[in-house]
């Protein structure tokens, strides 16, 4: 059975920006496995622009970002496989995975960092009610049939949930000519940024629904009608029912982490975050084996994705190289009033080399709030936030030197600001 110092399973943007990492720290001997027919992932088929301002510090579409980072990728030789299944990882890192040309294959690693990236909710996960009539997608489906395959779904348009991709192909159904009749979000705040919402829905004159529902579909063979609801502690009340002729429903109600492969390794996930649970270098509890990106928690921003990833290819590049795998007292990321999770879920103080970088999301909507990071009795940092949304991730780096002496939990929570 092949061994490799590292195994990096997939091949989008956490992927690449793993590998590349793990490349710069010396770690030569990677192998890359990636199941579609080209790395980059999801980028492929994202051609709106805002990717890259951090990371490239110049404006990009999806296809643009992917192919800078697989350009890094291939001039450092990485080998790579794609149309390749990565069916099982174990806790002893053995992966077992097949394709056309090899069939089924194991192999070993040092080291495994997953990168495998998130899905959809679909309407099985949220149980439409109403007919099961063909005219129902996620939005991420309609985004690859119209970007990748020149098929518009649908003329008369509404969608359900106000994520990121169902506002993005508002705007894209629009300029195709289709009529975007609205969007519907059962909560009272959208689960997009701020900026989409403006861009998208504001500028086509697309009305945004919160505290809405589809209360029922109907269509025989193909969708023709849905009735919209307001809600009130999610109960439709009764009397506020909307009817919309349409052609097409795209559900945009949120993406989960891909965690088929950390549940079969045995690896721990988190409840909210539905990903793995991880320490500072992003390593799961299974011992080298890691996870970032949309695999471990799902991000606004591609940028923030890999630059997680970087660090997770370092880390990973550090637990290989380091005969010592001793990492000293660790502690735990609690998430307090107003927080709604905190990625990495446990630190280990002294085996932080400059910063720590800590991923959190907020409960709700809030105005004029601190967000206050103590340790025990300890008020560590506290951070003046003017807006708070649960669809805006918040991204804090903390200082090794205010992390030296600490030795209870790290607890993070919303207080009036001061």
């Amino acid at each position: 059975m092949r061994e490799y110092e590292a195994i990096v399973i997939g091949g989008g943007s956490a992927g690449l920006a793993a590998s590349v990492a793990l490349h710069n720290e010396g770690v030569t001997d990677i192998l890359l496995l990636e199941r579609d027919q080209e790395l980059g992932g999801i980028l492929n088929q994202c051609i709106h622009n805002g990717f890259g301002l951090k990371v490239f510090k110049e404006e990009l579409t999806g296809p643009e970002y992917a192919e800078r980072y697989k350009d890094i990728f291939v001039e450092k030789n990485i080998p790579y496989k794609t149309n390749t299944m990565v069916i099982s990882c174990d806790k002893n890192r053995i992966v077992e995975y097949a394709n056309k040309d090899e069939g089924f294959v194991k192999i070993k690693g040092k080291a495994i960092i997953m990168t495998t990236g998130c899905y959809e909710r679909n309407a099985g996960a949220i149980q439409l009610p109403g007919d099961r009539p063909s005219g129902i997608i996620t939005a991420g489906t309609a985004q690859k049939y119209l970007n990748m395959d020149g098929y518009l779904v649908g003329k008369k348009v509404f969608i359900l949930g106000s994520g990121d991709i169902g506002l993005i192909m508002a705007r894209r159904m629009t300029l195709e000519g289709a009529e975007v009749l609205g969007v519907a979000e059962i909560m009272p705040y959208s689960g997009g940024l701020n900026r989409n919402i403006v861009q998208c829905l504001d500028d086509y004159n697309i009305p945004l629904y919160l505290n809405h529902t589809i209360t029922s579909i109907k269509g025989k063979d193909h969708i023709e009608q849905i009735v919209l609801q307001e809600v009130k502690d999610f109960i439709p009340i009764k009397g506020t029912e909307k009817t919309f002729d349409v052609d097409t429903l795209l559900l945009s109600i949120g993406l989960i982490p891909e965690q088929s492969l950390a549940e079969k390794a045995g690896i721990i996930l988190h409840s909210k975050t539905k990903g793995p649970m991880v320490d500072e270098s992003y390593q799961t509890n299974i011992d080298g084996i890691f996870a970032c990106g949309n695999a471990l928690h799902v991000h606004d921003l591609v940028d923030f994705v890999s630059t997680e990833s970087e660090r997770a290819g370092k880390a990973a590049a550090q637990y290989i190289k380091r005969s010592d795998k001793n990492v000293g007292l660790s502690v735990n990321t609690i998430a307090n009033k107003g927080i709604s999770y905190i990625v990495p879920q446990t630190i280990h103080p002294k085996s932080i080399e400059q910063n720590l970088e800590l991923f959190l999301r907020v409960d709700g909507v809030y105005q004029d709030m601190d967000l206050v990071i103590k340790s025990g009795e300890k008020e560590i940092k506290r951070y003046k936030k003017r807006h708070l949304a649960p669809a805006e991730m918040e991204r804090i780096i903390i200082p090794k030197q205010w992390l030296v002496d600490i030795n209870h939990d790290l607890e993070i929570s919303l207080e009036a600001m001061k």
